[in-house]
């Protein structure tokens, strides 16, 4: 997919999101802009309830806000029907979050294979792939394990590389690590670190871990409903 706008992957604009109406009304989300260009990590630190979520399903196109665009690789969002929202979010974008949820019928091989044949893959081709990654992941001799034969930070990466199967241009994760002990988290945070850097992915990683915040490109929080660059 050709980017229209000159290297940025995610571009929110001036959103607003709104829960409940009038004296129940709750303002999340309040003229908020990010950028995030190609290649690039940015931690998302913020206290629940500030918006995190509400940024990270309006970037990921799971939600629609109330006002305000999120253009996806210079292409706007704000005019397309579910339909158009559901095809892009397909090709452009990859999910992680805290719980893996892998399908446990499934070997991680085959776990990574499914979306690419969703999107109609031949067999032979998603299989490739799925081993292209999970060896890049480090866990390729895991591939024939189903997700209860694999520990925490195992059954993470294979999220990962699930999310990454249909080569997407911008990765968004909720709390990856979120589930997983120190050493752990920073292994699997390690492997995904690497997979940004060598494929010029985009991610947004929502984090309570200051120590793998400070790891990213840049930090920013939420505060009134804003986005706020807070690296130092």
């Amino acid at each position: 997919m050709s980017n229209k706008n000159g290297g940025i992957i995610l571009d929110i604009t001036n959103l607003e999101r709104t829960y409940g109406k009038d004296e129940h009304a709750l303002t999340v989300l309040k003229d908020a802009n990010l950028q995030i260009k190609s290649g690039e990590m940015v931690a998302l630190v913020a206290p629940s309830g500030t918006g995190k979520s509400t940024l990270l399903h309006s970037a990921g196109l799971l939600e629609r806000p109330d006002a305000g665009d999120v253009l996806i690789n210079g292409q706007s969002t704000a005019k397309m029907d579910d339909a158009e929202r559901t095809a892009l979010r397909r090709v452009a974008i990859g999910f992680v979050y805290q719980f893996h949820h892998l399908l446990p019928e499934f070997t991680a091989e085959e776990n990574l294979m499914v979306p690419q044949m969703v999107r109609g893959q031949s067999k032979k081709v998603a299989r490739d792939r799925a081993m292209e990654l999970l060896e890049y992941m480090k866990i390729a001799p895991r591939a024939q394990h189903r997700p209860s034969e694999l520990s925490g930070g195992e059954q993470q990466r294979v999220a990962i590389a699930r999310a990454v199967a249909n080569a997407p241009s911008l990765l968004l994760a909720d709390e990856p690590t979120g589930n997983l002990d120190p050493e752990t988290s920073a292994h699997v945070f390690g492997t995904l670190q690497t997979l940004v850097r060598q494929t010029g992915l985009s991610a947004l990683i929502a984090t309570h871990n200051h120590e793998l915040a400070a790891k990213m490109d840049r930090t920013v929080t939420l505060q009134a409903g804003q986005v706020v660059d807070i690296t130092k």
